[in-house]
């Protein structure tokens, strides 16, 4: 007999994750990072304004 074991199951619970320290490494790879994020946002910008490539040979 079954009783009450029907339906569905709850998840345990998860611990809490703790709080990492952050490093000065870490902080300059983070804003190493956010300034290759901005350099690749512009360039995109750039792409998009310039419209399609012309002169890349006849196939």
């Amino acid at each position: 007999m079954s009783g009450r074991d029907g339906g569905k199951k709850k998840p345990l619970k998860q611990p809490k994750k703790e709080k990492s320290e952050t490093t000065e490494e870490d902080l300059e790879q983070q804003k190493k990072k956010r300034e290759q994020q901005k350099a690749l946002e512009e360039a995109r910008k750039l792409a998009s304004q310039k419209g399609p490539l012309k002169g890349l040979g006849k196939k």
